[in-house]
């Protein structure tokens, strides 16, 4: 009997700001005076393209964050402008938008995707949210978010509706006849919709794109989130610190999906990952110490007395972490709470590295090593049944990525772990169907 293949590994660059470490933009060598140049936010997309990357993810926020802006960036560009940019700066790359399903219409998210999705040649992808804070519903005539059912059930419908419209225009109605007719009117589809909150005549004024409907991601990790993931994701970018966590949410995805008669392996799962990589260990954690020195040491206590429930002010910043309650114990908020016992637990961290691994991640997985060492990592949670692959989430940008495409890629690549080529054009190709994804050949020399 041959040697059974090996899965195939999924990567994505989540790409935000100047690094998502807190601190990444009070770097000496950041590039935080380049947020607004488009030609930054090209270059990563060309990184992680150079990279064979699924997709570049950026995600949103609809308001200006007044609570924290001043401790460092957030939102910037919008990002389906950003996105079409990218897009004409690459030729393979997927290209993922947030779209909040609380503040926007279908029919206008339908039609912007469906454009971004021509304007790639198919590599258009959505990631649906529901919003997180009163201040962003105040941006849309809101007093306040509605409750998060409604959010959900909204979201919801919000799917079922751009779907319809992103089928109601069928590619095959356009005959280009110069002699006859441009388009069968016939064969387009007026969806008539009419929900609990939202009525959509249709059809779209968009024919049918490339890959024929953006691909669907999710990101939720609530009840409600989970059954709306289950039920329509094709890729789903999900928070786990271990492994244990990223197995027992990836293995009830896969109990929901297959309970509403999904196949799911065709649910791409990809946690969070944040990565800290250079060619020694010692060096690695270099770059990691030189970031989390940056932070405003006051603000980020504060934070953690939060999410703790009781006040830091005075704890020593390279002792080790005081001893914290058991989480039954804990009166506040569980599930953060439940991620800080779980760094502890696992790292043993002074309360510099606790607020560094918040910083960076704020509970999302931290590798940090040699690219062996991280490649090792990422393959154990793979075999493991943790994920099928990760959402890089660099600490600081563009250095993170460079270094993870540069150092880490090459090493899947020799291990037969991550292609060597696309194999297709569009987003929906990369992902693929996981249990039919075979190995790619064996490279004949490491990639630069």
């Amino acid at each position: 009997m041959g040697t059974p293949e090996k899965k195939q590994i999924h990567l994505n660059l989540f790409a935000f700001a100047t690094g998502h470490h807190t601190a990444a933009w009070r770097a000496p060598d950041s590039v935080i005076e380049k947020l607004g140049d488009i030609s930054y936010w090209e270059e990563l997309a060309q990184t992680a393209e150079r990279g064979l990357l699924d997709a570049v993810f950026l995600a949103d926020g609809q308001s200006a964050g007044l609570g924290g802006i001043a401790n460092g960036p957030g939102w910037f560009l919008e990002p389906i402008t950003t996105l079409t940019a990218m897009a004409r700066a690459t030729t393979k790359i997927g290209l993922v938008s947030t779209i909040s399903s609380t503040f926007w219409q279908p029919f206008h998210a339908a039609r912007l995707l469906g454009s971004l999705d021509h304007i790639s040649g198919g590599r258009a992808g959505i990631n649906v949210v529901t919003s997180m804070t009163d201040e962003e519903a105040r941006n849309h005539g809101m007093e306040h978010l509605p409750a998060h059912p409604e959010r959900y059930a909204r979201a919801a419908e919000f799917i079922e509706v751009i779907q319809k419209l992103w089928d109601s225009w069928p590619r095959d109605a356009i005959h280009a006849d110069r002699a006859g007719i441009y388009t069968d009117p016939a064969q387009l589809q007026a969806i008539d919709h009419e929900g609990e909150f939202f009525g959509v005549a249709g059809p779209l004024n968009l024919p049918q794109s490339p890959q024929g409907r953006p691909v669907l991601f999710q990101a939720g990790a609530s009840e409600p989130g989970r059954d709306l993931a289950a039920r329509h994701a094709e890729g789903i970018y999900a928070v786990a610190w271990d492994l244990t966590m990223a197995r027992e949410y990836r293995a009830d995805i896969h109990r929901r999906a297959a309970a509403l008669g999904r196949d799911p392996d065709r649910i791409t799962v990809m946690p969070g990952l944040v990565t800290y990589v250079a060619e020694t260990e010692a060096a690695a954690r270099q770059k990691q110490r030189e970031l989390n020195e940056l932070l405003p040491v006051g603000d980020s206590l504060h934070q953690l007395a939060f999410f703790i429930g009781q006040d830091t002010s005075g704890w020593e910043l390279d002792e080790a972490v005081p001893e914290l309650p058991l989480l039954e114990e804990f009166r506040g908020p569980k599930g953060r709470y439940a991620t800080v016992l779980r760094i502890i637990e696992t790292t043993r961290p002074t309360v510099r590295e606790l607020l560094g691994y918040l910083a960076a991640g704020g509970g999302h997985a931290t590798f940090i090593g040699t690219p062996e060492q991280v490649a090792d990592e990422i393959e154990r949670w793979v075999d493991g049944g943790g994920a099928d692959g990760f959402n890089l989430m660099p600490p600081a940008l563009p250095s993170g990525i460079e270094d993870f495409v540069d150092l880490v890629v090459p090493v899947l690549q020799e291990r037969r772990r991550f292609r060597t080529s696309y194999e297709g054009d569009t987003l929906r190709s990369h992902l693929g169907a996981l249990t039919q994804k075979s190995a790619p050949p064996h490279p004949q020399h490491r990639m630069r």
